[in-house]
């Protein structure tokens, strides 16, 4: 009997503990890689019903559907509102251009053309044209008002994730009324707001290469201007 069949032979089986730790494991894995499937499978499925709901909502106004239009004052109203209070910090005057952006947005409803989630980023550019028609005399300061703000959403991870997440600390907002007009309106849009790269594009008349440069280039500035304790 040769050296290599004897080896065959008398070599020693694999536990069987580890053998089934093993085996376990890797239907724990598989398990969870399908559940994570599903999850993102549903996600995005309830994304594009949301997506699809809105759109319909949309194409009803475009019709004269003053019952969809009403639907979508009350998705839209705050949105509009907070962002044309942190341009003038005067809650009358950003009742009455609220109003007036909606009414613009009711009479141009056939001009708009659907393309995603843009509707808000459309309402929050009339707004900005209003806005800007008001102190049209002179250069107005976007002011960010440290009452009314609520925790950000956090719409990409990466190294500045620790600025984002302190939006709502006096300092950043400090830092942030330092950074220049464009900047700063593209920090409020981004991360008070919530509005992606795209619909900020769209709200600041910028293309989406623009507005991740001065995103950048924003969020790079208050990490130098913050404190050290807010850094780590």
């Amino acid at each position: 009997m040769s050296s290599l069949t004897l080896d065959t032979r008398f070599a020693r089986p694999a536990p069987r503990s580890a053998t089934s730790a093993t085996r376990s494991a890797t239907v724990a894995a598989r398990s969870a890689t399908v559940a994570a499937r599903s999850a993102t499978a549903a996600s995005r499925r309830a994304e594009r019903d949301a997506g699809d709901r809105m759109k319909a909502l949309v194409l009803r106004a475009r019709e004269g559907d003053a019952e969809a239009f009403g639907q979508l004052y009350g998705r839209y109203l705050d949105l509009v509102y907070r962002y044309v209070y942190h341009r003038t910090g005067a809650h009358s005057l950003s009742e009455d251009l609220t109003s007036e952006t909606f009414l613009r947005a009711w009479r141009r409803m056939g001009d708009f053309n659907w393309q995603g989630k843009d509707f808000g980023a459309w309402l929050v550019t009339i707004a900005r044209n209003l806005v800007t028609d008001h102190f049209k005399s002179g250069r107005h300061r976007l002011e960010v008002c440290t009452a009314d703000l609520v925790e950000p959403d956090r719409p990409q991870e990466g190294p500045e994730h620790a600025v984002l997440d302190s939006m709502t600390h006096r300092a950043v907002l400090a830092a942030v009324l330092r950074l220049g007009e464009e900047q700063r309106e593209c920090v409020v849009l981004r991360f008070v707001h919530g509005l992606s790269v795209a619909e900020t594009a769209v709200a600041m008349g910028k293309k989406t290469g623009a507005v991740k440069a001065l995103q950048y280039r924003a969020v790079r500035s208050l990490a130098r201007m913050l404190p050290d304790d807010l850094r780590s």
